[in-house]
């Protein structure tokens, strides 16, 4: 019996300097045109650290940078396919339980709507597509919802062409700025849809570090070796945290609306052991108790490239049944007979961040394969050893990236 294959893929770009959604650009926050519902944020934010902490185990003591918003939207999309335990599976390592099906797809499309418009000196563009195969029938209600809530641009290609992978990096490549030029590079025979999401940011910091102030200085790593580092300085006011075994800031891009956080642990204390204690509740605390000090403030320069296969976390999580070729229930996605089962054969995140003295630039993809189966005194915040760092849109709440650096390289 044949096999079929459908590849969902997300790709997600955060800039030198800033971050993109389609059709928007560079200007001053909006206020909601709509509520955001603060259910699907805080199951984003919560879904994204424990999909952090599980590839921290399997990575341990390595730099890991991830989009929480680009792997979510993507499973998201996907999600709206599925049925029974499929589907049940899904919602709860997701954090989708208090949410209706109408009531996610209403709430992710004005989360979208409220990032259109990111202020100042800040970029942000998010696209969604899917690529269905000419020969394959789809449900037209999941195409439907896919195109409605997520804005999704929704083609018709001959898989055998060669000009398909073409056309489909294309997109990527135009939706990334060029940061991501290739996310598909063979459609197999047995490949009959790819559910693509992509999310560019670029945004310079609202307080530039002056580059004739960086300098070497020492790094230690976890395992106590030293090395050097090009290390950034700036004096000023800045929103500081500190906390219960670590200390955090807030450096904001373009007006504000869009910050990095920097959590660094205590000399004492370990990052892996900071990042076991990351929950959404916690992490909402704590947006809630910077508060502005004098601070001489040392940053790392630092570039990562990270991929990761994520069938294995998302099983450690809970979805091993989207993963099951027996199992899966993906009848929302498209009629079953004459096809073979539907199931999520593997999701594959890649990942790219770069900081120094101007701002921010990062990109991420995740590509889902499914098949069928069968004011307070001045302080000094000299990051010199293993930290955590997210970018995060302080306007929505919605965690654009996360990662934990070991070693600036």
């Amino acid at each position: 019996m044949p096999r079929w294959i459908l590849y969902i893929v997300t790709a997600a770009l955060a800039g030198l300097v800033a971050v993109t959604v389609p059709h928007s650009k560079t200007s001053e926050p909006a206020e909601c045109k709509v509520p955001v519902d603060k259910r699907l944020v805080k199951a984003t934010t919560d879904f994204g650290f424990r999909l952090l902490k599980q590839l921290a185990e399997e990575n341990k003591g390595k730099n890991i940078f991830i989009s929480p918003a680009s792997v979510s939207i993507a499973l998201c999309m996907t999600y709206n396919g599925a049925s029974g335990e499929t589907q049940q599976a899904m919602a709860h390592v997701l954090g989708l339980n208090s949410l209706t099906l109408t009531e996610l797809n209403e709430a992710s499309k004005n989360l979208l709507d409220n990032l259109k418009a990111p202020g100042k000196g800040v970029t942000l563009e998010i696209a969604n597509s899917l690529w269905a195969r000419k020969d394959i029938t789809f449900k037209s209600e999941f195409m439907d919802r896919n195109r409605r809530y997520f804005e999704s641009l929704v083609s018709t290609l001959d898989f055998g062409n060669p000009d398909a992978v073409k056309t489909i990096n294309k997109w990527v490549s135009d939706q990334t700025h060029g940061r991501i030029d290739e996310i598909v590079n063979r459609i197999e025979a047995d490949t009959i849809l790819f559910l693509i999401n992509a999310v560019y940011f670029k945004g310079s910091w609202e307080s530039k570090f002056d580059p004739r102030d960086t300098h070497l200085a020492e790094f230690t790593l976890s395992d106590g070796f030293k090395k050097m580092v090009r290390m950034m300085f700036r004096h000023g006011r800045i929103q500081y945290l500190p906390g219960d075994g670590f200390a955090a800031v807030n450096l904001p891009y373009g007006n504000g609306r869009i910050s990095m956080y920097i959590f660094l642990p205590n000399k004492d204390r370990k990052l892996t052991d900071f990042v076991k204690s990351l929950n959404a509740d916690a992490w909402e605390k704590w947006m809630q108790s910077f508060h502005s000090v004098e601070c001489d403030l040392s940053l790392p320069r630092f570039k990562i490239e990270f991929e990761s296969e994520l069938r294995r976390a998302l099983s450690a999580l809970g979805m091993g049944i989207a993963f099951n070729p027996d199992k899966a229930d993906f009848r929302n996605m498209c009629p079953i007979p004459p096809l073979p089962n539907v199931y999520m054969k593997s999701v594959l995140h890649k990942t790219f961040v770069e900081v120094n003295e101007e701002g921010t630039e990062a990109a991420a993809t995740t590509k889902v394969e499914v098949g069928l189966t069968s004011a307070a005194p001045s302080v000094v915040f000299t990051v010199d050893r293993p930290f955590f760092c997210a970018i995060r849109d302080n306007f929505t709440g919605e965690v654009l990236f996360a990662g934990t650096v070991f070693e600036p390289t």
